[in-house]
């Protein structure tokens, strides 16, 4: 990997984004395609590999699922943990370890995994340092414009770009814009400085994102009362005590409504717990089968599983690591974390004792009692924006200007074909210009863990791969898990 070699006119393949999904992609891409010279990495931050969820230096930060399931290499799922075994990383941090051999690390020391991964192939991954401004077409493939004034121009062009940061509900934006301690993005760098050990905080979000938080929080000493609030209250659940393979079978004859489903799941877990197994093994099945499941879906019933059983979905699939369970637990015991299920009904600001205080008014979901509560500070946890990536995007923005991609009729990404390539306006696919990442799950269905974004990256290496030069892609193919299978019938 180098960002020191001279920068090239043209290339055949660039990627604009050098998170996990833009990374993977450039590693198999030149995996499958040994004779390919170079590959064009372009990511502004410093090192690729990471994007937003494997840079933070938190070490409270941990991945939500073992090492054993993180790998760029399907066919070995315990490459990252053999990694880390042989890297010193665990001994650095014995908290890591936990029970039945599981490991679950920081995850900034991924981010270091696959960084390395790239390193190791050299010159032929080239990292342009630099934000992607506008793709647009040009001759036969497309000009790429970037914020250090340059222009590339690439035959094929990769959409790795990540979510929208997250969008602060209406009400909060407006009455709290200015407020020294009303934090919309509380991952930008710095943010967090505002907070004093004491202060009563608010956390808009129950999901992973307010886990982190606490887990941040309690890392830096902080005393003071917490409050975090959804609609539904949900938290995200931990790991089983025990493993088990993935259990029941939700791809032969596939549910048509969003009713038969949760059917299916629920029988599937009372099966699953009388013969001694937790639920969680139901929902790995779920994973797995996602694609299948949701391509059997009509458009209607996509949209009314998002609307009615994304939430339950959320924080049963993404579970947090055992050690930021621990914390949350410890808090809720201690009475220092409440969570609520409840809507924001008012906010106001008022001068208080400790300054300029955040009066928030609360309708209870269940009860429908309205209360108010005073706070330091407010924090926004309330996820991706995904249905702002074109508005927020300036390189997505250009390219549905030009009318070459399009939202998906779900907003939550990019709409895209079967192979992975992005869908102009007008319905055509558009020629070389392929979509990586979780920004494709409108189409794909299941595409936010890891596991599913690596096998989708190594699909999107594979047709790019074919694009270049058809019959000439290695027959070393990294093996699909059975959600990238099932993905491409």
């Amino acid at each position: 990997m180098s960002t020191g070699q001279p920068r090239p006119d043209r290339v055949p393949v660039a990627i604009v984004g050098g998170g996990f999904s833009g990374a993977a992609v450039a590693w198999h891409l030149l995996r499958l395609r040994p004779g390919l010279e170079r590959v064009v990495i372009i990511e502004p931050r410093a090192e690729l590999g990471r994007g937003l969820a494997y840079s933070a230096a938190d070490p409270s930060h941990r991945i939500n699922v073992p090492a054993t399931r993180m790998s760029l290499l399907p066919d070995q799922p315990t490459h990252f943990n053999d990694w880390l075994e042989a890297s010193g990383a665990l001994e650095a941090d014995p908290a890591a370890r936990r029970s039945e051999g599981r490991n679950f690390p920081a995850r900034a020391v991924f981010g270091t995994y696959v960084a390395e991964q790239l390193a190791a192939l050299g010159p032929r991954v080239q990292h342009i340092a630099a934000a992607a401004e506008a793709v647009e077409a040009h001759g036969h493939g497309y000009r790429i414009r970037t914020s250090d004034g340059a222009t590339l121009e690439a035959g094929i062009v990769v959409l790795a770009v990540a979510h929208a940061p997250p969008s602060p509900p209406t009400a909060l934006a407006r009455a709290l814009a200015g407020h020294p301690r009303f934090l919309p993005d509380p991952w930008k760098a710095g943010a967090l400085e505002a907070l004093r050990p004491d202060d009563r905080v608010l956390i808009v979000g129950t999901g992973l994102t307010m886990a982190d938080l606490v887990a941040t929080l309690d890392r830096r000493g902080h005393r003071g009362a917490i409050v975090a609030v959804s609609r539904r209250g949900l938290r995200s659940r931990g790991h089983p005590a025990a493993q088990h393979d993935p259990y029941g079978d939700f791809a032969t004859d596939p549910a048509r409504t969003a009713g038969a489903l949760v059917k299916r799941i629920r029988a599937a877990v009372a099966e699953a717990v009388a013969e001694g197994k937790s639920w969680h093994c139901v929902l790995d099945q779920v994973r797995l089968q996602g694609s299948t499941i949701w391509n059997a879906l009509p458009l209607s019933e996509r949209a009314r599983l998002l609307r009615h059983l994304r939430p339950f979905w959320d924080v049963h699939r993404f579970r947090i690591a055992p050690q930021v369970e621990e914390v949350l637990d410890q808090k809720i015991a201690a009475g220092t974390l409440r969570l609520r299920a409840a809507s924001l009904r008012g906010v106001e600001r008022q001068g208080d004792a400790k300054g300029d205080a955040i009066v928030v008014s609360f309708r209870d979901r269940r009860t429908g009692t309205v209360t108010r509560e005073t706070f330091d500070a407010v924090l926004t946890a309330t996820g991706p924006a995904h249905g702002r990536v074109f508005a927020d995007n300036p390189v997505l923005a250009a390219l549905e200007r030009a009318g070459l991609a399009r939202p998906d009729k779900l907003r939550l990404g990019i709409e895209v074909t079967a192979d992975g390539r992005a869908i102009g306006c007008d319905g055509v696919p558009t020629q070389d210009l392929y979509v990586a990442g979780p920004l494709a799950r409108g189409t794909v269905g299941e595409l936010m863990g890891l596991p599913d974004v690596t096998n989708y990256a190594i699909r999107i290496a594979a047709a790019v791969a074919t694009r270049l030069e058809p019959d000439a892609v290695s027959d070393d193919a990294p093996t699909l898990y059975a959600s990238a299978r099932s993905a491409r019938k």
